[in-house]
């Protein structure tokens, strides 16, 4: 089969781009990056901005099945670039799609799509869209998940969207080095009290998800348009999870509470600070952040278990070894 992956050089994108040459595909990375490791390992490199329809065009060309990765990630931003990036690079990649005869094409959502910002237990995918969304990522990957949805069946096309949880694990240039960062410099706080449940996903598994995902994307078969959770199956304590790794970095464990109506109204006072004064980066604390680090979100995975077969083949524990194995060769 040939493939292309949007944001292949990033860091799902990369596991996604290895199982598939690991399975003997064809690859095409779309990214506006250069990976000379992913070109040496067999992958063809296509160098594109997402925003610019012909670029993506260019790159669909005799293609099978498209893994839409590519993303503007964070919690704090210029809404219009996280609109330019997530709703009109999507709206092209369908585009491109439906203009090649691609009959394939596998979203990498979020779960945020349907975060509330109060606890979710056991959420499944019948959790409606929130009306208001306090992350210009989550609105964004909501409208990009909508189009995706709507273009299933369209022109022969078929999607379906995966909703990974804090994806983590080797390579991770994100949530693992900042935590690793912060918590050397005594800067992190336990926001409430410290005992919500969180459902995380480590990136093989949900790079596995989605090649079990385009295998299953056929006519009439029950996973076309719909979205999925993807996590580990096992919710771990957010907070006993966080000192897990800080220690085993020799990182004292975070010990300082704040409640989270102080934590919510400072990331309120610091995203305005940071508009007004246009403060480069994003805040130490947001709205958002101190809501996700407060309260507890699980998530049902069976309906990714029943319709495609995916289970969380690394387990939290096997995902620890190798992810402290990277870390101390770093």
């Amino acid at each position: 089969m040939k493939t292309l992956v949007t944001g292949g050089g990033g860091f799902l994108g990369q596991y996604i781009v290895e199982q598939l040459l690991e399975a003997g595909h064809q690859v095409r990375v779309f990214s506006r990056g250069s990976y000379p490791e992913l070109e040496k390992r067999g992958a063809e490199l296509f160098s594109g901005n997402i925003r610019n329809s012909s670029h993506v065009d260019e790159a669909c060309k005799n293609i099978d099945c498209v893994f839409h990765t590519a993303a503007k990630v964070s919690m704090f931003g210029n809404y219009h670039d996280y609109f330019q990036t997530n709703v009109l690079g999507t709206q092209h990649v369908i585009h491109g799609c439906q203009k090649n005869n691609i009959h394939k094409l596998i979203f990498t959502s979020s779960s945020s799509v349907a975060y509330h910002g109060t606890d979710q237990l056991n959420a499944n995918e019948s959790t409606p869209y929130p009306k208001t969304y306090l992350s210009a990522y989550s609105e964004t990957k909501a409208l990009s998940e909508k189009l995706i949805r709507h273009a299933n069946g369209q022109k022969e096309l078929l999607t379906v969207s995966l909703r990974p949880h804090l994806i983590w694990g080797p390579r991770d240039k994100y949530i693992i080095p900042r935590l690793l960062e912060q918590g050397k410099k005594g800067k992190l706080w336990i926001v409430g009290t410290g005992k919500n449940l969180t459902d995380i996903t480590y990136v093989e598994n949900i790079a596995k998800a989605h090649l079990l995902a385009a295998e299953h994307l056929i006519p009439k078969s029950p996973i076309c348009g719909k979205v999925y959770y993807i996590t580990q199956g096992k919710p771990v304590l957010m907070w006993e999870w966080i000192n897990e790794v800080l220690g085993h970095m020799n990182i004292p464990p975070v010990t300082k509470h704040i409640s989270f109506k102080t934590a919510y109204t400072a990331g309120a006072l610091l995203e305005t600070l940071y508009r007004w004064l246009h403060i480069p980066g994003e805040p130490p604390i947001t709205r958002m952040i101190a809501q996700q680090l407060s309260t507890s979100h699980t998530y049902d995975i069976s309906a990714a278990q029943k319709d495609f077969g995916y289970t969380p083949w690394i387990s939290t524990e096997e995902g620890l070894k190798r992810l402290f194995s990277y870390l101390h060769e770093q």
